[in-house]
């Protein structure tokens, strides 16, 4: 499958990346080979897994051995406690089709001078229904989990530009708080992610309302990286004009030929993505307590009990 949509660092950005993800290329096999012995180990988890996505993992984690076993055991959970979001996930289904012809959510293909990843989401209409919100979490996992095989050479981190231009107060009673947590849950907690910043443009008194219900949900840290834009302009000190489509001022083309690019990649992935089903904990075979998923999920909790730092 074709990774020209995911654009690999190299040169001095790849050696820049490398010491930003604390990588030994002399030694990172031994990790990799760590890590499977280790699922090898754990009854209620996978026996094997693909190999490039756990070297995603140790990437993410920068190769600290215990942070990976956590977080992988955390995304083998929350494929378990979340089949809203990690089943069914076959983009030609008419709910998850819809979505993608009236939103858009790409990862940009280039990286910035920094070596992040740019992921750009807008809707394209205000009929968007927000109780559509598990099918769009949906999409953005297959294609977080499609960047679990294809980014071979690892990113520095993530950079999220969200458009605010279509919220009109309608949205806001229909957004769903526990539908939105278990979602951050996943991102923050199962996902290899080095969340670097979050820009919001095209803002509106409303995205106060809105960071109002998401906030509660965040880790500190990340709340402090993200920044309101009330132009364009602030924008490009970020993520450079070339990196960006067309819509929002840049060079390098337009966002929907990159959305229909990905919609094709999503549907070369149906087959993974079913077989990818059953890649998930059990349970009833975990050594000692359950996962209680009422504590991991109840809106009153708490995310220190999972932090991983």
């Amino acid at each position: 499958m074709s990774t020209a949509l995911l654009v690999q660092p190299s040169g001095e950005l790849w050696k820049k990346i490398r010491v930003e993800l604390n990588e030994d290329v002399s030694t990172r096999d031994q990790d990799l080979a760590a890590i499977k012995e280790w699922l090898r180990k754990q009854p209620h988890l996978p026996d094997e897994w693909d190999d490039q996505c756990l070297m995603t993992f140790l990437r993410g984690c920068s190769f600290s051995l215990e942070k990976c076993k956590r977080k992988l055991d955390m995304y083998f959970t929350m494929r378990t406690a979340c089949p809203e979001f990690f089943t069914n996930r076959d983009i030609k289904r008419p709910e998850l089709k819809d979505l993608m012809n009236r939103g858009q959510g790409p990862a940009l293909p280039g990286l910035t001078p920094k070596g992040y990843r740019v992921i750009l989401t807008r809707a394209l209409d205000n009929s968007l229904d927000p109780s559509h919100l598990t099918n769009v979490f949906k999409i953005a996992m297959m294609i977080g989990d499609i960047r679990l095989k294809e980014e071979l050479e690892g990113v520095a981190g993530d950079v999220y530009v969200l458009d605010a231009s279509i919220l009109v107060p309608s949205h806001l009673g229909k957004i769903s708080p526990g539908t939105i947590k278990r979602f951050l849950i996943c991102v923050q907690e199962a996902y290899p992610v080095k969340l670097k910043e979050i820009h919001v443009v095209n803002v509106s008194p409303l995205v106060d309302a809105v960071m109002s219900i998401v906030k509660p949900f965040l880790k500190d840290k990340i709340k402090k990286r993200i920044f309101i834009h009330n132009s364009l302009e602030t924008l490009y000190e970020y993520v450079p004009k070339d990196m960006l489509p067309v819509e929002f001022g840049g060079t390098s083309g337009h966002l929907e030929d990159i959305q229909k690019a990905w919609e094709k990649k999503l549907d070369e992935y149906t087959d993974w993505f079913l077989a990818e089903e059953s890649v998930k904990a059990n349970e009833a075979l975990r050594p000692g307590k359950p996962t209680n998923y009422d504590e991991l999920f109840g809106i009153d909790g708490s995310f220190r009990q999972l932090s991983i730092d």
